[in-house]
């Protein structure tokens, strides 16, 4: 989904999302009838959802690469499951770069069949707690530390995709970024069933860009979260340039930058996602930050999915 995100969806109280908020009770209520109403699939294999309520900038792909990579070492066969965008390749390239078996359809039902016809044993679905067609084994839901569930409003009050009580549809919690005392409690307050772990990235080639002037641009879900995880990591970031998620960047856009950061002496750095999308312009200056997502309590948190499924 190609928007910025408002800076009102993270303020508690604020007078527009008070003015949105009969369209979002409107799109709750479309929510839920669709949850009573929808024909759920079952399939012959463990399904694992690795979702979200908070609209994008979360981690669930780089979970769903970790999650399979983990199953792959104790002997299962997993297939990581996207519903089918056009838009969304550079999610589609960065699972490919570290994976061989992605599989994608326009209904992740259909993609599901093709995995288990393959002969894979577990369905990962990146994104997906929404598609309430298909019967999973396992919900996990991703958060990120520093914006959580924002207003704690639906859209387009606030950045919700459903109410912060469809939490209890889930059995693990997955919160990339400092641990939240508060969070925690207000997820038990919703269930107290809920198993919650972190996660962290840690920069792989973080000494590339040791010493130089950077010029960064994003086009993820949450820009800032990776403009700080730079500035935290004690990079000189000089220009930073915020675009949608999932943005088609021009060629003309690129050269702009790559002119301006020559003028000034600066480096680029950007995302992996971001480059992938940019890859085929075939630029030869342009860096992207190598991350690598750590599972704090990894064994225990892959002993709870492996009981649960």
């Amino acid at each position: 989904m190609k928007i910025f995100k408002p800076k009102f969806w993270d303020k508690k109280k604020n007078i527009i999302s008070i003015l949105l908020l009969p369209i979002s009770l409107t799109l709750q209520l479309v929510i839920f009838l669709m949850k009573k109403i929808t024909f759920k699939y079952n399939c012959n294999i463990p399904v694992i959802c690795v979702g979200n309520l908070y609209l994008g900038g979360t981690g669930k792909t780089p979970l769903s690469i970790s999650l399979a990579s983990e199953l792959l070492k104790i002997g299962k066969k997993p297939a990581i499951i996207k519903k089918f965008y056009s838009d969304q390749y550079d999610e589609h390239n960065l699972i490919n770069t570290y994976t061989n078996y992605l599989f994608l359809d326009k209904k992740r039902i259909n993609a599901i069949r093709m995995a288990e016809r393959k002969g894979h044993d577990v369905a990962i679905l990146d994104d997906g707690f929404q598609d309430y067609s298909i019967k999973k084994d396992l919900n996990i839901l991703c958060f990120n530390s520093k914006q959580l569930a924002g207003n704690e409003m639906t859209i387009p009050s606030g950045p919700l995709r459903e109410s912060l009580n469809s939490i209890k549809s889930s059995q693990i919690v997955i919160i990339n970024g400092n641990r939240n005392l508060s969070f925690e409690e207000k997820i038990a307050g919703i269930s107290n069933k809920i198993k919650i772990f972190y996660t962290k990235y840690v920069p792989v080639n973080i000494a590339e860009f040791k010493n130089k002037k950077l010029y960064a641009f994003a086009g993820i879900g949450n820009p800032a979260n990776f403009f700080d995880l730079l500035v935290n990591n004690n990079l000189d970031l000089q220009k930073k340039l915020e675009f949608p998620d999932h943005y088609e960047f021009k060629k003309i856009e690129i050269e702009k930058m790559i002119k301006e950061s020559s003028k000034n002496g600066y480096d680029i750095i950007t995302t992996e996602k971001d480059f992938l999308r940019i890859k085929k312009f075939g630029f030869k200056n342009i860096n992207f930050l190598k991350l690598k997502l750590e599972i704090l309590e990894k064994e225990k948190m892959m002993k709870s999915i492996l009981n649960l499924i």
